[in-house]
């Protein structure tokens, strides 16, 4: 069950010749596959990308018919292992994931790949997941595509360019036996627009073609002697054919401007930012047109010496707009402009940061740095700022007022009192080393839990552990999620504890989805999925692979169980690797799937009720003790109702989806009990009715009786 639906959108994927296709990024990629006759598309989730596997899963119907197989890998190695299919056989393939860690996971398969080269198409679609909106570490697509001699688009985030991209992405695997990545930035990935669309496709050559007439040319295998062949292939044959392709089908865009002696060079994905600060500074207009001569790089790999010699000839200098570091692109221009004797002057991480995402602000001051050095009459006139006096002391107001809030957990996420426990069993058994993963339990690192030494990797937890296996008596605590169990965490993780007798605890998260990604279903979903095999027990993995102590806790929220069963698996006399999995569904995809569920039976007029939770204003003392062991973010502060007590009592909010984790923090902890659990019924039975006026009229004269006390008192 992903993030959301593009059931609807997805019918626009049939659109023919001369129709207009309007839509997102994301979609009109998937169109552009069709139109290119792809074959086979694989692929595994990650933000900025994860919707195009989303698009991919709700178009499949549509993708049987044209001839497509459609497969949701089970990691980014699987997904470009895929694309062998295009090593022998005329068929285009694509796979798609998030880089850099995408990448990192597949290297090994994208390095065979590069070496013995394609026959076929082969695309590599990865969510360049760099700068402030990223959740991994700051890392480049470009190193790669370097060090692995494949070609490297970055198409202007213009949906047009990106079809084309798309298209002739495949054209130019083809034409130089090379595999081809295709980035696209976040914003890329989610620009809206329209482009005329062409027919879909189904391949001439058929995978059933392949599975007939099988071919074997063995001089394609990364093996010695081939291997040397494949590096003088890739200098002699494959870069002069990729750089003549580039040239020939204009891959780069050439913008003109009224000047001549001062030009802008730009990463393809950098292009909207770039206008936009050029417009605020007067450097162009509204409708994108530059002042400025501008060269995009839609092939940020290979460059074409030759574009560069014919655009920076007779000017004084260029300013090379490339994010991140290190600045290959910069270097590589130098060394291309020297050899030619060209002078011009190279301005780039000069004038912008070395490294940081390249927002509008900042494009803006490197733009205006260099406008101001070598075209300072294009500059518009600055507008005299105005002064606002106490605009100072507000500021210092609000910082000392205002606390920055890190990334937490959702409303009624299952996984929150997991790390409840964990707290309270700390106190009984001292500090844990706690080895983390990736996913959406990452966030225990941070308040309220501060819980976690350090994360290397999707699945890789309990590997991390591994070296501080159980002595004098302290033992090891790894979490892995689902997501990450089925990526590669059953032979990474488990499958290596079990093979080096590690005596330590493994706690295996499962909500029921790749949570993180957008709620993906996986081996051990629940539902049953129509086109995927569903309902795969992690514990049955687990002892597959030889665990023998192994706990399934089928509720998180019982936050006594996971205290009381985190203690055994840290206490036992048992040896070697013990296994926790804690299971309860991931609340977003919980209210997604039930929500329409409640709504649709409301209007029917079925009885449907609603937990809620609340705190007791006169019963709470301030303490705050359950905000400190959950973090949940329905629970605040309100003023204290008694005029005796100065501390704020603890209030929840109208967001409380009444998963209970609150209270049971609360009595697991022994604090207090000032929870109390409301049920909202919507379409109430005559017995509810009554029940209700009961209680109003029990409650009610306990409550006269009260006031009056209080009024003889």
């Amino acid at each position: 069950m992903a993030e959301r639906s593009f059931k609807k959108e997805v019918e626009q994927l049939k659109l023919g010749a001369g129709q207009e296709f309007r839509g997102e990024a994301i979609l009109c990629v998937t169109k552009a596959l069709l139109q290119s006759g792809v074959s086979y598309v694989s692929g595994y989730q990650g933000a900025p990308i994860s919707h195009l596997i989303d698009v991919l899963n709700d178009a499949e119907p549509m993708l049987r018919e044209l001839g497509v197989r459609f497969e949701s890998s089970a990691n980014e190695a699987a997904a470009a292992a895929a694309l062998a299919t295009s090593v022998s056989y005329p068929l285009r393939g694509a796979c798609t994931f998030k880089a850099p860690v995408g990448t990192n996971v597949a290297s090994d398969a994208l390095a065979n790949l590069s070496s013995g080269g394609v026959k076929g198409g082969a695309l590599i679609i990865v969510g360049e997941d760099y700068g402030e909106g990223s959740s991994i570490m700051q890392e480049r697509s470009h190193a790669f595509a370097m060090k692995s001699q494949m070609w490297l688009l970055d198409p202007r985030p213009n949906v047009q360019t990106i079809v084309d991209m798309v298209e002739k992405g495949f054209q130019l695997s083809e034409i130089s036996n090379t595999a081809v990545m295709l980035q696209l930035r976040i914003r890329a990935c989610h620009v809206y627009g329209s482009f005329i669309a062409k027919d879909n496709v189904r391949p001439d050559y058929t995978r059933m073609d392949a599975l007939n007439n099988p071919v074997r040319d063995v001089s394609r295998y990364a093996l010695p002697p081939f291997t040397y062949e494949h590096e003088k292939e890739k200098i002699e044959r494959r870069w002069p054919a990729a750089v003549q392709f580039i040239v020939d089908n204009k891959i780069n865009e050439f913008f003109d401007g009224e000047v001549s002696d001062v030009g802008i060079v730009m990463q393809g994905g950098m292009y909207n930012n770039t206008l936009r600060a050029m417009e605020i500074l007067g450097l162009a207009d509204i409708y994108g047109n530059s002042r400025i001569p501008i060269y995009v790089l839609n092939a940020t790999y290979p460059l074409v010496d030759a574009e560069f010699e014919r655009f920076c000839a007779g000017k004084k200098a260029i300013l090379l707009i490339e994010e991140g570091q290190p600045n290959f692109i910069e270097q590589a221009v130098n060394t291309i402009l020297r050899k030619a004797d060209l002078q011009t002057k190279v301005e780039g991480k000069s004038v912008l940061p070395m490294a940081g995402e390249y927002t509008g602000g900042v494009l803006k001051a490197g733009l205006q740095k260099f406008a101001t050095l070598y075209c300072p009459d294009l500059l518009a006139p600055e507008e005299p700022k105005q002064t606002n006096k106490s605009l100072p002391a507000a500021l210092e107001t609000l910082g000392q007022n205002v606390q920055g809030r890190p990334p937490s957990f959702c409303t009624g996420c299952p996984e929150r009192p997991i790390f409840s426990a964990m707290k309270l069993v700390q106190k009984e058994v001292g500090p844990l080393h706690v080895s983390a993963d990736i996913g959406c339990h990452t966030f225990a690192a941070l308040q309220p839990f501060n819980l976690g030494q350090a994360t290397m990797g999707y699945g890789l937890g309990g590997a991390g552990a591994s070296p501080l296996s159980g002595q004098g008596g302290k033992r090891p605590v790894a979490v892995v999620g689902d997501g990450g169990f089925w990526h590669n965490g059953l032979v990474s993780s488990v499958g290596h504890q079990v093979f080096n007798k590690t005596d330590g605890v493994m706690l295996i998260v499962d909500n029921g989805y790749a949570a993180a990604t957008g709620g993906q279903d996986i081996l051990s979903s629940a539902g049953n999925v129509e086109t995927r095999s569903t309902q795969h027990p992690i514990e049955k993995a687990v002892r597959g692979v030889g665990v023998e102590w192994v706990r399934h806790i089928t509720r998180t929220y019982d936050v006594a169980k996971m205290r009381d069963t985190l203690r055994e698996a840290l206490t036992t006399d048992t040896k070697g690797p013990k296994v926790i999995i804690a299971s309860s569904e991931c609340m977003l995809n919980k209210q997604r799937r039930v929500k329409p569920l409640m709504r649709e039976a409301v209007k029917r007029g079925d009885r449907v009720v609603r937990d809620r939770f609340g705190v007791d204003a006169d019963t709470c003392t301030g303490d705050h003790s359950c905000i400190r062991l959950s973090g949940c973010p329905s629970l605040t502060i309100a003023p204290n109702p008694d005029p005796l007590r100065r501390d704020p009592i603890t209030r929840i909010i109208d967001t409380c989806v009444g998963c209970g984790n609150c209270g049971e923090v609360a009595h697991a902890a022994v604090l207090c009990p000032s929870f109390y659990q409301a049920s909202i019924i919507d379409n109430p039975t005559s017995w509810d009715r009554f029940r209700q006026r009961i209680r109003d009229a029990v409650i009610g004269f306990f409550q006269r009786r009260l006031e009056k006390k209080m009024v003889t008192a």
